[in-house]
């Protein structure tokens, strides 16, 4: 170990970063073998983004828990860091699994994926995560605020806490947030140092965006045509409510890897830069939208109306409860949404209206990491351009765009 740069701050001898003692100490087994693992995960990343330290999180969020995506290799991985004893020292989230924790069967979920997905969740909840199985972690209880660090993995779960909240996190694999967790700290690099997180790009909006669904397409537009850029966006909509920017920061992060976005005057960082020193600009027209939805979506019959992708705030059910309210749905309906969510919607009586309408309010699961081939579903009616494009591949599935309201309407009287 080389010479200390500061009273508490020691320089490994061969790479950049720098390791308290208490972290030397863990990095050598003296917290035990799980710790030890977690620590190289993340010096080996810090390492390879040239992080020069660790910094403390409030929180980590953990991807990647659906047997459907992770299958046995993931599933060993997470049992052998509970078994070595791995504990979480600071709040633990994890993302949708791949079914209803409570109601699998009902869904038809087949048994054989059901007993593998407990085991995921029993070896997670073992080591500390609470079993919240959601990509909005931005809706439970404990919300970032502006300028908390987080290590999150979910990659619309990231582009919110960055863009709409204002707090820093990079977009991290799961099993480095789950190091992560364990530590409660991650390398200092990317969008956790304020420079990193500046525009390169302009995009004007030059057409009205209507309903949620506009902001899911331009959001996939905008990925698409700029790639890793960090959009400052001008809207000439007073449609801005935290549903649009849930779905707009998903589409994003789908098709073109975003972490973060800006918008005039609405999100918080967006007066610490500005938008006449970026030269490069591009012109978003309804033309480009249109064009958008058509490359994901193709006119079928569905066999289900899925809603919740990113899952559905208070405000969506809330909606939807209102709709179906007095009517009797002719389509299969189901809404994805988080326990906490579900929790509230059912204290306020939206929970009976759907499903008195014969829609059923899914908890902990999304579509996109839910075996929908395996449960006979292959066309898919939905609001979400992100589950327009993951659903094709991941679940074999066709796909239908439409926005919420007319998601509903086909919904009840099959057109």
């Amino acid at each position: 170990m080389k010479k200390r740069k500061s009273p508490s701050i020691t320089k490994r001898e061969s790479k950049t970063l720098y390791l308290t003692t208490e972290e030397e100490k863990i990095l050598n087994r003296e917290s035990g073998e799980a710790a030890a693992t977690a620590m190289r995960l993340l010096v080996t990343m810090g390492e390879i983004f040239d992080a020069d330290r660790l910094i403390p999180i409030i929180s980590a969020q953990i991807s990647g828990i659906s047997y459907k995506t992770i299958g046995d290799a993931g599933l060993e991985f997470i049992q052998d860091f509970s078994r070595l004893g791995a504990k979480t020292s600071v709040y633990a989230s994890m993302n949708p699994a791949g079914m209803d924790l409570d109601h699998w069967k009902e869904i038809g979920i087949p048994e054989d994926f059901a007993i593998n997905q407990k085991k995921i969740i029993s070896a997670l909840n073992e080591i500390g995560v609470k079993s919240t199985c959601t990509c909005t972690p931005y809706l439970l209880e404990r919300i970032p605020n502006y300028g908390d660090h987080l290590a999150w993995a979910e990659s619309s779960a990231v582009i919110y806490a960055n863009s709409v909240l204002g707090a820093m996190t990079n977009r991290e694999g799961g099993p480095i947030a789950l190091a992560s967790a364990i530590i409660g700290k991650t390398p200092l690099y990317g969008f956790h140092i304020k420079n990193n997180r500046r525009p390169t790009l302009s995009i004007d909006v030059q057409c009205e965006l209507k309903n949620e669904l506009d902001f899911s397409l331009l959001g996939f537009y905008i990925g698409k045509k700029a790639s890793e850029e960090i959009p400052f966006i001008n809207l000439p909509t007073n449609l801005i409510n935290n549903t649009c920017l849930k779905a707009l920061g998903a589409a994003m992060a789908t098709s073109g890897g975003q972490a973060i976005y800006h918008i005039k005057d609405i999100t918080p960082e967006s007066k610490d830069f500005k938008e006449d020193k970026l030269k490069e600009k591009i012109t978003v027209e309804r033309y480009e939208l249109n064009k958008t939805k058509e490359s994901l979506s193709q006119e079928l019959d569905p066999d289900i109306v899925f809603i919740g992708c990113p899952h559905c705030n208070i405000e969506e059910i809330e909606e939807i409860s209102k709709i179906s309210r007095e009517t009797r749905l002719v389509r299969k309906l189901y809404v994805c949404t988080s326990r906490h969510v579900w929790k509230t919607a059912n204290s306020k009586g939206y929970i009976d209206e759907i499903e008195k309408a014969g829609g059923r309010v899914v908890k902990d699961t999304c579509m996109v990491v839910t075996p929908l081939e395996r449960m006979g579903i292959s066309r898919v009616l939905t609001n979400s351009s992100k589950a327009a494009n993951y659903l094709p591949t991941l679940c074999k599935s066709k796909v239908y765009l439409r926005d919420l309201k007319g998601c509903m309407k086909y919904a009840i009287d099959g057109n």
